[in-house]
């Protein structure tokens, strides 16, 4: 359903990205990791819409992407919710152009998603971090996108709340959303969340390996599929030597 052909991204001289080229299909989750700089979040923003390609293609059930889109959402590392605004509020900016009733259904109907509906006339700063981020995640669902684009999402929280959010995103893909591409730099997060891995190096950000992950969910990080999963992409990263090291 997402079609990416010899994508580039370029700032003035400078070649951020590309050339690029996958599809994503039947996967649920696909997740983005590599060192930093190597082009993850430009990747993400150019197939949000909210950077334009300086080359290639880039297609979402056969329609070209040339700007943001409805069925395109996107969560930020930082909730980058209104401070001023109630959680409904806030989820309700996305709503922006459907009628009040409607709007005010499908608000409720995401708060009880993310089990934030107590809290719907609480501002900002009387959340918790992970409390916030599940408003910005709710406030992406709303209006039942096609494809879910998460940078970061969990990396500014705490490890128990981290692993909490990553549960709580698996129960959702699928039913609320059916496919997600994720940007991390935690290789557990993209193990545990991902069908499909692409390891990016750069700069500019290329493939450097596309692997399935094949192992059943929830997943068990101990286990030693999943340990040998995750030493073939730390292989990939920095060497079998820096692995060892």
């Amino acid at each position: 359903m997402l079609d990416v052909k010899g994508l580039r991204k370029s700032y003035g001289d400078f070649s951020a990205l590309g050339p690029v080229t996958f599809s994503l299909g039947e996967e649920r989750v696909l997740g983005v990791v590599g060192p930093s700089g190597c082009g993850k979040s430009t990747l993400l923003r150019v197939i949000a819409g909210l950077d334009l390609a300086s080359e290639g293609s880039l297609a979402l059930d056969g329609e070209r992407i040339a700007g943001p889109r409805p069925d395109v959402a996107v969560v930020f590392q930082e909730p980058r919710l209104l401070p001023w605004a109630s959680v409904r509020k806030n989820i309700a900016l996305a709503l922006w152009d459907v009628p009040a009733d409607e709007r005010r259904a499908a608000v409720e109907e995401a708060l009880a998603k993310v089990e934030l509906t107590a809290f719907g006339d609480a501002l900002p700063r009387q959340l918790s971090g992970g409390m916030a981020q599940r408003v910005g995640i709710a406030r992406a669902l709303v209006r039942r996108p096609r494809l879910l684009l998460l940078d970061e999402p969990f990396a500014a929280l705490d490890p128990l709340t981290r692993l909490r959010m990553q549960d709580h995103l698996l129960e959702m893909v699928g039913t609320d959303v059916p496919n997600v591409i994720i940007i991390t730099h935690d290789i557990d997060e993209a193990l545990v969340l991902s069908d499909r891995i692409l390891v990016l190096q750069g700069p500019p950000g290329q493939v450097r390996a596309d692997l399935r992950v094949d192992l059943p969910k929830p997943r068990q990080r101990t286990a030693p599929e999943f340990q040998s999963v995750k030493a073939e992409i730390l292989d990939l990263l920095f060497g079998p030597a820096a692995r060892a090291a």
